[in-house]
């Protein structure tokens, strides 16, 4: 990935997590959809499912996976936001995606999705973005929609019984695959 300027003071500053960042990425995920701290803001997953979102084994796996990336964000020498993206062959996976709480509605999410769809298009030259978002997530959904993703109607079933993923609070989640064509790649 090519370097990312620095940002002036308050400003967003991008940055390709390591291993040592492992401990405040597992904080961050779990802050942004788990337990009360992630009532805080709109993307809590905490009325669907209780136990982990993430662990540091899996974030580990994803931070040193040679098809992939973990962007970080940080403002002011904090992290406040993370993703995820996974060279799938002509397309790459957008996953992991997290903004601190309480900084959730003001506009980080869209720079960090805009940063995810440059890298893919113009360094890994892929031309599609797909993610999987929990179906009863329907305001989660329309922020996507809104941000040109499109749903495709499949559906591959939630991890039952693997509290690696969470403990779902009802019999019905699934997944749904959304998929945004990347303008502009070669």
């Amino acid at each position: 990935m090519s370097e990312i300027a620095t940002g002036s003071a308050g400003e967003p500053v991008f940055r390709v997590a390591t291993v040592a960042d492992v401990p405040a990425l597992v904080e961050l995920v779990e802050s942004a959809y788990r337990g009360e701290v992630s009532k805080a803001g709109w993307t809590t997953e905490a009325d669907l499912l209780d136990g982990q979102r993430t662990d540091p084994a899996s974030v580990t796996e994803a931070v040193e996976d040679p098809e992939g990336v973990v962007l970080l964000v940080e403002r002011d020498g904090e992290l406040v936001a993370c993703c995820q993206l996974e060279r799938r062959a002509d397309r790459a996976y957008f996953g992991m995606f997290s903004v601190r709480p309480t900084l959730q509605g003001g506009g980080i999410g869209r720079v960090v999705l805009a940063e995810a769809e440059r890298v893919a298009r113009e360094e890994w030259g892929v031309a599609l973005l797909e993610i999987k978002v929990v179906e009863q997530r329907a305001e989660l959904i329309a922020w996507y929609e809104r941000r040109g993703f499109r749903r495709t109607g499949v559906y591959s079933p939630f991890p039952y019984g693997d509290e690696r993923f969470g403990i779902p609070r009802r019999p019905d989640l699934r997944f749904e695959q959304l998929t945004k064509e990347l303008l502009g790649a070669p």
